[in-house]
């Protein structure tokens, strides 16, 4: 059974100082949480909380929950938003621990009696939420709103409980009955910062992961097709690039499988995971390409993989713990037999497998965070059908080393490559050699990550 959402309380009296307390949505664009403060409110703390858990091993292959490359991403995003804070005479406050422990100290030090924050949609955050809000009920009450998805969970024409666990079935019942709410304006003023109880300092890449060469570890091979910094400043930039500068979204459905670049594809999703760019934000700057310069299969599409995105997030909040289970969404058992070879996984995840095509992708993720999509289905695929490994330690790994890892789109994908997902047909497997053929089909990319 899915985990529920953390209730909140009600309350008729209005917040005089109110805590909004940021996670994977670090931006000050399309913000409900800030713009719908109102004038009756005193102060504001911004709050971040840096997770020990979220650097923790886990628990399938005991890799850091949260790799070098995301934890730099994550530092720089978190950084940015203090800095764009300030500039509009706020700050943000950023503490370290179980945010159960740190939130209720904060809200009874600082008089807050509402705490406002975005709505998860996957169980480790849902159970976070809800314990935050138990902890917080002698204090103050959590008001959660949503901001995370394209399309609001209250304008599906479908109760979650029908949600289909097809994507083709789920596209059929809503696309065409969806709207997209407007966004929220740009906050350019907040309530007072409390001054009185400073800000705290973001900690550095070794403090985080808990190792001192954490620096070296994080830096990002010249070669990366990912060459983005975190941050709500770099996405907009980016998206402003990508849509209206060069106008590369014209040809998107072309170029999309690319391998080598920046410019095949949006490279927005590192700052969609973590909230630094909103996708109502993607979609209003898609139709504004579209009013400019007509739709076309492009747009389209890149609209359509935000829908993906909507509904992998949907499915985990309607199935809970499921996604991460071996026999996943339907009971059914993984197909091929899985293997227990540890080292045979080791060499997967160094790159050393033996197959050029396979090994490329893999030696561009450990170094740069980033892979395409066209190759993280590869090389998932090598493992689940080639090497008939656990589709969970694979999912576990892309956790920790990919700069753009979302539980819900990252989870979801490898279950439905293991044939134990949204998509329960056989055939799931990859020719990797036919695709190194369509795709690399002179060795570009294979001699590119050679080295």
């Amino acid at each position: 059974m899915p985990l529920s959402y953390a209730s909140t309380s009600a309350s008729s009296a209005p917040a005089r100082r109110v805590i909004v307390w940021l996670r994977h949505d670090l931006r000050l664009h399309d913000h409900e949480n800030f713009a719908t403060l109102g004038g009756l409110v005193e102060e504001v703390l911004p709050v971040y909380v840096f997770d020990p858990r979220e650097f923790a091993p886990d628990r399938f292959i005991g890799a850091p929950k949260t790799g070098p490359h995301r934890a730099a991403f994550l530092r720089e995003t978190v950084l940015d938003l203090q800095a764009r804070l300030r500039a509009i005479g706020s700050d943000l406050y950023v503490a370290h621990g179980p945010p159960e422990t740190v939130l209720p100290d904060l809200a009874q030090q600082f008089g807050a009696t509402e705490v406002r924050a975005t709505r998860e949609h996957t169980s480790e955050e849902i159970a976070v939420e809800q314990a935050v809000e138990k902890a917080l009920r002698p204090v103050a009450r959590l008001r959660l709103t949503e901001g995370l998805l394209l399309h609001h969970p209250d304008d599906l024409p479908i109760r979650l409980a029908d949600l289909p666990l097809g994507f083709s079935k789920f596209r059929l019942q809503v696309e065409k009955k969806l709207r997209v709410r407007a966004i929220f304006a740009p906050t350019n003023a907040l309530p007072a910062y409390p001054v009185r109880l400073g800000a705290g300092a973001v900690p550095t890449l070794a403090a985080l992961t808990g190792h001192p060469d954490a620096e070296d570890a994080a830096e990002i091979d010249p070669r990366t097709a990912h060459p983005f910094r975190g941050g709500e400043t770099a996405a907009l930039a980016r998206l402003e690039d990508y849509i209206h500068g060069r106008r590369l979204l014209g040809t998107y459905k072309q170029t999309r499988n690319g391998l080598v670049g920046e410019a095949f594809s949006s490279k927005l999703s590192a700052w969609l995971a973590n909230g630094a760019l909103s996708p109502r934000q993607v979609y209003a700057e898609v139709r504004r390409y579209e009013a400019r310069h007509g739709a076309n299969d492009s747009t389209y599409w890149l609209l359509f993989e935000l829908l993906w995105r909507d509904f992998f997030r949907l499915v985990a909040l309607r199935v809970g713990t499921a996604i991460f289970r071996p026999d996943g969404l339907r009971g059914q058992a993984p197909r091929p037999h899985q293997r227990p070879d540890r080292a045979l996984f080791d060499r997967w995840t160094q790159g050393r497998t033996g197959e050029p095509f396979v090994d490329a992708a893999i030696r561009e993720l450990r170094l740069t965070g980033w892979t395409s999509n066209r190759m993280r289905q590869n090389v998932a695929s090598y493992l689940i059908n080639t090497l008939r490994l656990d589709w969970r330690w694979g999912a576990a790994w892309f956790e920790s080393r990919l700069v753009d890892y979302d539980p819900c789109s990252n989870w979801a994908n490898w279950q439905y490559l293991a044939g134990t997902g949204t998509d329960a047909r056989e055939g799931r497997a990859f020719d990797i050699r036919q695709q190194a053929r369509a795709y690399d089909p002179q060795g570009a990319y294979q001699r590119y990550w050679a080295g």
